[in-house]
């Protein structure tokens, strides 16, 4: 049964359909895992042995009488710990929140549900799904299964750190920045972040429990999985209009194309100007562009012709105003807002000058948190409108883009703020990890994250691979040739048992 902890979720759907695996036996190895390396992750935050054991035996019974439920029939997932999980504890990390148990499902666990999934459990997240590391004041921290010396990355750390350590075979998290993205290139691993609004967000925390719904525009809901064909099964699953959601819209997923990979054309670039990336992140790159372009493939340099420093600060500015109002004056709010201006305080004085002066993002958020104007929104969203027409317009000619997923690998725990080092020059926290995926939140443009190797220290790279919007079976497809090219995944040394 060990051999199959690091095995794909769509291949261990296939062998419970044929009854080659029962599905309670996969659970019991699964929690047995966890039980074993979960101590020393922190990854999984709540765990549901009871739940997840009777709906595994049921999943058994029900294909004894020629029932299945659905193409997850019996796999046993894992779900962040921002979304609502009916009769399951649900606390986004959040003191407020330590006793919170929903009375419904978000709608995208409905759904792997209603597919046949399991769920074994949540996944630790950082505080309210917003910081780059996997830290909140009700779990201990959660640690890279590569070096737990090392953050998996945020805000799905707990996530990332359970499928690269195999406690979990596919995984559900959020993307408001790069919190599906940054954690999976932390931990060696593939994620999606689809379109921008494409799946629902209903029954998704930061807003707390009896808030109206104002994270409107960035937020994305996708899974972090071992391949990108498991990528594809999650998102045909979870994706459609929600009447709950009146603003997803009913957009049918695409029909990928058939041509192969030598009639592709794929862009590709190493850095955005003025956002330093480190010398391994550059040659792993390179190498992973060298490998493709042997296979049959166009592959050119090519950046797209963007501001980067004005879309780094217009994206911070859309995201502090989509969740200025989530959290109340009740809850920790007064609580929350301290730390949130004393990390803000960090950013402005620690770090590199010109970086600061660049991203410059405390001068951006504090006027927003004292007092929100309704009509800056509004000329911000405009501008985000003008972003996204012009990246439209410019990816137009190109099958794909791949650029780096952030500024450097996975870095030792810190306290959020501190300045991280990139080639020895001190980069502003928020700028390391984020300045490459906020492009793409801002634009909503879909993203799947690919491992590419590991550095000299052992720690694991990947890259971001971005299509077209709307696109994201198509986008998959390419992934996937290009994943096949760059060879198998390989999992942390210290978790193969």
């Amino acid at each position: 049964m060990a051999s199959l902890m690091f095995e794909p979720a769509h291949k261990l759907a296939r062998l419970i359909r044929d009854g080659q695996l029962s599905s309670l036996a996969l659970t019991e190895a699964y929690l047995e895992r966890i039980a074993t390396h979960n101590p020393t992750l922190n990854a999984i935050c709540t765990l549901d042995e009871q739940g997840a054991r009777a709906k595994a035996k049921a999943a058994d019974e029900a294909l004894s009488r020629g029932d299945c439920w659905g193409p997850l029939h019996g796999v046993p997932i894992t779900i962040k710990d921002i979304f609502e999980t009916e009769g399951l504890r649900t606390t986004a990390g959040h003191r407020p929140l330590k006793d919170y148990v929903p009375q419904h499902d978000a709608t995208v666990v409905a759904r792997l549900r209603a597919a046949g999934a399991v769920i074994l459990g949540k996944t630790n997240p950082a505080e309210l799904a917003s910081d780059w590391q996997g830290i909140n004041g009700l779990f201990p921290r959660v640690n890279n299964p590569w070096n737990l010396d090392v953050t998996p990355g945020g805000s799905t750390s707990g996530g990332a750190a359970a499928i690269a350590a195999g406690l979990s075979p596919l995984t559900i998290g959020d993307d408001f920045g790069g919190s599906l993205r940054q954690p999976a290139h932390f931990c060696g691993i593939y994620s999606l972040k689809p379109t921008d609004r494409r799946l629902p967000t209903t029954g998704h925390i930061p807003e707390l429990p009896g808030r109206p719904k104002c994270i409107r525009q960035l937020l994305t809901v996708g899974p972090i999985a071992r391949s990108v064909a498991d990528l594809r099964l999650a998102l045909a699953v979870m994706a459609g209009p929600d009447p709950r959601q009146p603003d997803i819209p009913p957009v049918p997923l695409d029909e990928p194309g058939d041509r192969p990979l030598n009639q592709l054309r794929i862009a590709w670039t190493d850095e955005f100007p003025g956002f330093p990336v480190a010398v391994a992140i550059k040659a792993g790159l390179g190498a992973a562009v060298a490998k493709i372009s042997d296979a049959g493939a166009t592959i050119e340099p090519w950046i797209a012709p963007l501001n980067y420093a004005e879309v780094w600060r217009l994206g911070f500015q859309v995201a502090v105003y989509n969740s200025v109002f989530a959290q109340d004056a009740n809850g920790g709010y007064w609580d929350l807002m301290r730390r949130k201006l004393v990390f803000m305080w960090c950013e402005a004085i620690q770090g590199d000058g010109a970086l600061r002066r660049q991203g410059n993002i405390a001068k951006l958020a504090l006027p927003i948190f004292a007092r929100p104007r309704l009509q800056q929104y509004f000329e911000l969203l405009t501008q985000r409108d003008r972003v996204i027409a012009q990246l439209d317009s410019v990816l137009e000619p190109w099958d794909v883009w791949l650029c780096p997923v952030a500024m450097m690998v996975a870095f030792p725990h810190c306290s959020p703020g501190q300045p991280i080092e990139v080639d020895g020059r001190a980069v502003p926290y928020m700028m390391a990890s984020g300045a490459y995926t906020n492009v793409f939140a801002l634009s909503g443009h879909p993203v799947v994250v690919i491992p590419m190797g590991q550095t000299a220290a052992g720690l694991p790279m990947g890259m971001q691979v971005v299509g077209k919007r709307w696109r994201e079976m198509e986008l998959l497809r390419v992934a996937e040739a290009i994943a096949a090219i760059l060879g198998p995944l390989s999992h942390p040394p210290g978790f193969k048992d």
